[in-house]
């Protein structure tokens, strides 16, 4: 089966594809910069997705990294996801794991679960960090599971190439191909790319579906959308990119779980929920990680 059929042009039927442009808000952090797709003001959620962070790229020199102390979350499952890198993840039940560029560490904080993502083996020489941290909202029955943790290495995510396209699915479905990752609820997250000229038809999907143009340029629906845009793809429609130039694209989406609350890491459907997380980490309720005693103390 073919994905990418070279003489189409999938996005000239398609105008009107797209029905929102969300341009997320930047904060530095000193060593790298951070832009915020999710949650923004003009949209809070893209199905299951509450949080939409861009790392970078942020070059660092050797001996210095990301470096993030022991915090808490409850009521989401979080998706890291690397382009460039790599991040020690460590945490309350006690797992240890490297991620590394194309691989996804799947933390499912349900309950409460406490981690930490601390320098990797890259830093003793000069390296880059780039990548997607997404936090994706558990349905309401699940938000008070167990916490869990699982790694599924780069060579187990499926790809599908041609036509100067490669799509790896994260999460769910593309055609015939399907993620192995855990999902909780429909859920699609795809990490595309696109050479210049190179056309990939997205007719199928779930009704909240949305692109973040990590770089370079792409046209849908006869509009084009820039590096660091999320472009929100109206619902029933049919859609399409064409690269303008080289580009990367994550293609995210899903059936929506219905509100949120957001407050810090903390994330649920009950605010109650979110103010019970906060005494029980402000007294020391929440598992620590063995061997890290140092933590991030709740914000005032």
């Amino acid at each position: 089966m073919s994905y990418f059929p070279a003489d189409t042009a999938p996005c000239s039927p398609c105008a009107g594809a797209v029905e929102q442009r969300v341009t997320p808000r930047t904060t530095d952090l000193g060593e790298f910069a951070v832009r915020r797709a999710l949650p923004a003001s003009e949209r809070r959620s893209i199905g299951p997705f509450v949080f939409f962070d861009h790392m970078g790229p942020a070059d660092f020199p050797p001996g210095s990294s990301i470096n993030v102390r022991p915090h808490p979350h409850i009521g989401i499952a979080t998706i890291t996801y690397l382009f460039d890198g790599e991040i020690m993840h460590r945490d309350s039940l006690g797992y240890a794991q490297p991620i590394q560029p194309g691989a996804v560490n799947l933390m499912v904080a349900g309950s409460g679960i406490v981690h930490s993502e601390r320098p990797g083996a890259d830093v003793d020489v000069a390296s880059r960090l780039h990548g997607i941290q997404s936090w994706i909202a558990l349905p309401a029955a699940q938000e008070a599971r167990a916490p869990a943790f699982t790694h599924y290495p780069a060579d187990s995510l499926p790809t599908v190439a041609g036509d100067g396209s490669r799509v790896r699915v994260i999460m769910g479905r593309f055609g015939e191909l399907e993620s192995p990752v855990t999902t909780f609820s429909e859920t699609l997250y795809l990490d595309v790319s696109l050479e210049a000229r190179a056309v990939l038809p997205l007719a199928d999907g779930p009704a909240e579906r949305a692109l973040y143009v990590v770089s370079g340029s792409v046209e849908c629906g006869g509009e084009t959308i820039g590096e660091g845009t999320l472009a929100i793809l109206a619902p029933g429609r049919p859609a399409g990119l064409r690269a303008i130039e080289d580009a990367k694209v994550m293609v995210l989406g899903g059936e929506s779980l219905g509100r949120r609350h957001l407050w810090w890491n903390f994330v649920a459907s009950d605010p109650a929920r979110i103010e019970e997380a906060k005494a029980r980490w402000a007294a020391g309720g929440f598992d620590r990680i063995d061997g890290d005693d140092e933590f991030i103390p709740l914000p005032r």
